[in-house]
C-alpha cells in the first residue's frame, strides 16, 4: 500500500472511529463521561497508529501487542492498559459488525491480569463525620447534606445522582427512580432519615437556589448549583471531596466508596445477592459478588477485634 493510499485509509478509519463514538452516545446511551473516556483512549491509539505508520483497518495481533507494551513502558497501570484495550476491542467489534473491517485482531488479544483488590468502603464513623460537615442552616449545606444522605441511602452512582429530577423522587412511596448505564431504569427505596432531609431540601433550599437562575429559564433538576443550574457529576464529585477534606477522612475516598459501603452493609445485614444486584443496577451478578468477599473480610476483622483470642 502506497503512502497516499495509506493516508486515505487512515482518514477513513478516523471517520469510522468518530461514528463509533456517536453510536455509543446516541444508540447505546452511554454517559457523557464514559464516551469522553472512550474518545480519549481511541485518540491515543489513533495517534500511535499515525506515528508508527500502521494501517489501522488491517492491524495485526502483533502490532496491537506492541501498542499495549508501549503503554506499559510509558508507566500506565495494568488497569489503565486494560481500559485502553477495552476501548479498542469495542471499536473493532463495531467496525466488523458494520462491515468496515474484515478482521478483528483485538478480539483475540488477552487482557493483562489485574491483581484482585477489594473495593474501598467507609466506616459508620466516617459517614457520620462526613454528614456532620454539612451546615443544614445554609442553602448549600442543606443541599450537600441531601446529596450525601441520598448517596448512602441508595448506593447510586454519582452520574445517576446528577441526572435526577425532582419528579424522580416519590416521597409518598419512599423511593427514588434512578437511570443507570444505558439509561436502564431501576427503583430504589429510601430510608426515612434520608427522605426527611430530601424533603427539607426540596421545600426550602432548592427553590431559593433555583431562583438565582436567569429569568425565563427553568430546570427540573433535583440538585442545583449556587447559580441554580443542574449540578454535573464533576460538580457533585468536587462537592463530596470537599466534605471528605473537612471531615478529616483519609484522602482517596470518593463518592463510589459510598456505593461500595451501601452494598456491603446490605449483604452484611442479610440481603440476598440478587436483590443487591437489582438495587445497584449491575448487569452481571459476577460484578455484585465482589461484595460477598468484602462482607466476609469485615466479619473476620470484627472477630479479630472482638474475640478474646482473636489477636
Amino acid at each position: 500500500m502506497g503512502l497516499e493510499e495509506r493516508e486515505r485509509a487512515q482518514l477513513e478509519f478516523e471517520d469510522d472511529a468518530r461514528a463509533y463514538l456517536s453510536y455509543l452516545s446516541g444508540v447505546r446511551n452511554f454517559s457523557e463521561n464514559t464516551v469522553r473516556a472512550y474518545a480519549t483512549d481511541i485518540e491515543a491509539y489513533l495517534a500511535w497508529v499515525r506515528r508508527e505508520g500502521v494501517t489501522a483497518a488491517s492491524i495485526s495481533h502483533r502490532s496491537l501487542r506492541r501498542y499495549l507494551a508501549e503503554l506499559t513502558r510509558a508507566g500506565y497501570s495494568t488497569r489503565t492498559v486494560n481500559r485502553h484495550l477495552s476501548a479498542i476491542r469495542g471499536l473493532y467489534k463495531w467496525l466488523v459488525s458494520q462491515g468496515r473491517v474484515t478482521g478483528d485482531a483485538a478480539a483475540a488479544l488477552a487482557s493483562p491480569k489485574i491483581a484482585k483488590t477489594l473495593p474501598r468502603t467507609m466506616s459508620d464513623s466516617d459517614v457520620d463525620a462526613l454528614l456532620d460537615t454539612c451546615d443544614a442552616s445554609t442553602l448549600e449545606g442543606l443541599r450537600d447534606l441531601a446529596i450525601i444522605e441520598l448517596l448512602y441511602a441508595t448506593g447510586a452512582r454519582i452520574s445517576e445522582i446528577s441526572r435526577l429530577n425532582v419528579a424522580d423522587i416519590d416521597l409518598a412511596q419512599a423511593q427514588v427512580r434512578l437511570f443507570g448505564k444505558g439509561s436502564k431504569e431501576r427503583v430504589v427505596p429510601v430510608y426515612e432519615r434520608a427522605l426527611a432531609v430530601l424533603m427539607q431540601y426540596v421545600r426550602q433550599a432548592r427553590p431559593a437556589l433555583c431562583a438565582r437562575r436567569k429569568r425565563g429559564e427553568a430546570t427540573g433538576a433535583l440538585f442545583v448549583s449556587v447559580r441554580g443550574n443542574r449540578m454535573t457529576a464533576d460538580a457533585l464529585r468536587t462537592c463530596f471531596e470537599r466534605h471528605v477534606r473537612l471531615a478529616g477522612i483519609e484522602s482517596g475516598v470518593t463518592p463510589h466508596a459510598m456505593r461500595h459501603t451501601y452494598a456491603t452493609e446490605l449483604l452484611s445485614g442479610g440481603a440476598d445477592l440478587r436483590s443487591v444486584q437489582e438495587l445497584l443496577g449491575h448487569e452481571s451478578l459476577a460484578t455484585t459478588q465482589i461484595y460477598t468477599h468484602l462482607s466476609v473480610e469485615r466479619l473476620k476483622e470484627a472477630t479479630r477485634q472482638a474475640h478474646p483470642r482473636g489477636e
